[in-house]
Order: C-alpha cells, then sequence, then structure tokens
C-alpha cells in the first residue's frame, strides 16, 4: 500500500510525530480502518473522535482484543476532501481488506463512502449525528438522529422562548434535511419557522443574514453550520452586539467544539441538544472521562457526542465480534442485530436491530464558560424518525436514504 502524509497506522493523531507510525503489530492481528479529517478544516471534529477511538481499541487490546488477537488501526487523513474520502474507502476495502472501517463526518462524506463499502461488502460503522434516514444493513449508525435531539429541543424553545423561528444551517444534505425535522418538530409544538437560510461550509460574511435577522425579529434561532462558518456566524453576531439578545438553540453547536474556541461573550447562552456532553455527571462519564485524559493529557481535546458515539460503535462492533466468534461480516451484523449495548460515557448505547441504529440518552445543555451546563435529560431516547421509514428485518435488502418530505 501506497503510504502518503494522509495515512497512518496505529496511535491518535493528538500523539503523532511523524506521518507513519508503527507500532509493531503482528502479522495475524485484525485490522481496522478509521477515515477522519484530521486536517483539512474539518479537523476539529476528527481530532476527538480519533482520540475516543484510539481509547477504545486500547481497551480492548489491553483486556486481550478479539478472538485472541490484537486490533490494529490504519487511518486514513481525507483532509475535509470528498475525492480522497472515496479513493480511501476503495483502498480500504480492497487492499488493505479492513475488517471494519469507521469512518465520515459530514453526511456528504457518509453518503461518498456508504455505497463504496456496501459495493466490498465491508462491514461500516458512522458514528456523528446526522439528519436520520440510512436504512442500510451493511452500516450501523451510532449518533443522535432528529427524533432524539430536534424532538426534544424544539418544544423546549417554542415553550420557553416563543413560537416564531428562523434557520440558519449548512448547505448540504445535513443541514437541508435536518432543516426540514426542525419546520416538523417546530410545527408539532405550535410555533412556525419563518425563514430558513442556506450557506456553503466556505462561507465567512454573515452581515446580511445578520440584517435579515434583526429585521424579522424571531423569538429564536436554530443553527445547523457546521465547522468555520458556524464560527464566523458567532463572531459576527456578537460583534454586532446581538449577543444575548435572541435565544439561540442548535443541534450543531458545540460538535465541533465551538464552545471551546470561542469566548464566552460570543457563546454563552447557546443551547444545544446531543447524546452526549463531557459534563454529564455520573459515575461511568466520570471514569471515562479520567481515562481519556490519562491516556491523551489534559490538552486532550474536548470530547463531543461525534466522539463518543464514536467510542460505543467500536465496542457494539466487538460486542459482534465476541458474540459471532468470527469476523466474518454477515455473522458479525447478525450477532449485533440479535442484541448490543454498550454501557458508554453517555449512558446506555442499544441498537435497534431494526434501524441499525440506537436508543440513547439525549440532553439539553447551556453553555458556560467554556463548558455546558445540562438543563434536562431524556432517557432511552429511540430512533423514531428512522424507524418509521426503515425495517431491515423485514426488508433485509433495503438500502437507501429515506428523505421527510
Amino acid at each position: 500500500m501506497k503510504i502518503s502524509r494522509r495515512l497512518f497506522l496505529g496511535g491518535t493523531a493528538v500523539a503523532l510525530t511523524a506521518p507513519w507510525v508503527n507500532r509493531g503489530f503482528a502479522a495475524d492481528d485484525i485490522t481496522i480502518a478509521s477515515i477522519y479529517d484530521l486536517s483539512g478544516g474539518l479537523e476539529i471534529y476528527g481530532q476527538p473522535i480519533d482520540a475516543c477511538l484510539d481509547l477504545a481499541v486500547s481497551e480492548l487490546n489491553e483486556a486481550g482484543g478479539l478472538l485472541g488477537r490484537q486490533i490494529k488501526v490504519q487511518k486514513y487523513d481525507p483532509q475535509s476532501n470528498i475525492q480522497l474520502y472515496t479513493q480511501f474507502a476503495t483502498e480500504a476495502a480492497t487492499s488493505l481488506q479492513a475488517a471494519t472501517v469507521f469512518g465520515g463526518i459530514t453526511s456528504a462524506s457518509r453518503e461518498a463512502i456508504r455505497p463504496i463499502l456496501s459495493r466490498y461488502q465491508t462491514l461500516y460503522f458512522y458514528s456523528p449525528l446526522y439528519e436520520g434516514g440510512v436504512c442500510d444493513r451493511n452500516t450501523f449508525l451510532t449518533g443522535s438522529t432528529p427524533s432524539q435531539t430536534i424532538g426534544q429541543l424544539m418544544p423546549f424553545a417554542v415553550k420557553n422562548f416563543g413560537k416564531k423561528v428562523y434557520v440558519l444551517a449548512a448547505d448540504y444534505n445535513y443541514g437541508q434535511i435536518s432543516t426540514k425535522w426542525v419546520r416538523d418538530y417546530t410545527a408539532q409544538a405550535g410555533g412556525e419557522v419563518i425563514a430558513a437560510e442556506f450557506f456553503p461550509l466556505d462561507v465567512t460574511d454573515f452581515s446580511a443574514a445578520i440584517q435579515k435577522i434583526q429585521r424579522e425579529k424571531p423569538d429564536v434561532i436554530y443553527t445547523l453550520l457546521v465547522g468555520g462558518n458556524h464560527m464566523s456566524f458567532f463572531r459576527q453576531w456578537a460583534a454586532a452586539g446581538m449577543a444575548g439578545q435572541i435565544p439561540i438553540v442548535s443541534t450543531s453547536f458545540g460538535g465541533g467544539n465551538e464552545h471551546i474556541v470561542l469566548t464566552p461573550a460570543e457563546s454563552d447562552g447557546v443551547m444545544a441538544a446531543f447524546g452526549y456532553f463531557q459534563e454529564i455527571k455520573s459515575p461511568a462519564n466520570e471514569a471515562f472521562v479520567k481515562r481519556y485524559h490519562e491516556k491523551f493529557g489534559d490538552k486532550a481535546p474536548y470530547v463531543t457526542e461525534h466522539a463518543s458515539a464514536t467510542y460505543n460503535a467500536v465496542h457494539h462492533w466487538a460486542n459482534g465480534v465476541k458474540k459471532a466468534n468470527s469476523l466474518d461480516r454477515m455473522a458479525v451484523i447478525e450477532a449485533i442485530e440479535s442484541g448490543s449495548t454498550v454501557n458508554g460515557p453517555g449512558g446506555p448505547s442499544t441498537i435497534d436491530p431494526k434501524t441499525h441504529h440506537c436508543a440513547t440518552d439525549v440532553h439539553i445543555g447551556r453553555a458556560k464558560d467554556h463548558s455546558f451546563e445540562i438543563l434536562e435529560s431524556f432517557a432511552n431516547q429511540p430512533p423514531a424518525d428512522t424507524a418509521a421509514v426503515c425495517d431491515l428485518v423485514a426488508n433485509p435488502n433495503d438500502n437507501q436514504q429515506y428523505v421527510i418530505q
């Protein structure tokens, strides 16, 4: 295999000092692949994901590995480039013959590689929260979906702030489809989306949007922005003297550690709904955070939902391998479908066999001083949006993404 600066073997990006690191794995070790942006603009998402994947793998290896073998991770850095995503997915499935692939941050990257991995019959785990609707027996999705997060956040927002909602969203499938869910759950709560604007990821000037918001005077703003444009909006919003003037809620703010990078004056008060916050007070989470910092140090990136769900995804895969006593793709899929629960840092994560999504606890948090304070929690929320359209038990050959209309 051609080794480039985009390819990593073993350890996490947090600790890498060379583009390729050989940790002395044996020839018969189990090879898995990860394809996450460790550079290229979305690395703020990829770095905590990468760290949590490493933590989960190291825990498995320290406990004896799987099937009496150690696990090695072949890492690819697509540099936020969809073409590299497809190239690396093909390489992981063919040349590497990975036992499974963990990868994709944006929904666009997922939909670029999911068909490739399905075609080559390589098991795939996608862990970031997303817009829901993927129905594919070859894929397991461990992050939260709109019914779990937007379904809790919009009734909270309409009840506490008012009925007129203004949406700012990323201009690709995540933002576009999630906005449909915001409209739906806002209407169910008795409110109305009065405007929705979509922005490519490279947009940095939000002055016109801020002026429109000031004219429309919504009761609440819902942000579904992603990456650098999220930072730009909040900085310009605060510079316009608008910070704290209109409540802002989101199911993407914090997923890229915006609350860490922005100043408290720019971000305090923003409310978000996720399946995980690092600040959750529970013995399981406190033990997890302690292990995480013992491994990566006090300056390790804040653990996002994307990252904790990746930790869970590795352990769901391991559950399947252990139960199947095999690396065979279909045997592992069937084993996970027969029942897999991971007692993860955010609470139990249980695979729904019909959708390959997870039932999970969900929390609403408010940004304050570079952290989140938990306002409300909702236990064991099912992936109801995808369950309404996807049944892989009845239709195992279904392979598509359903979109709310």
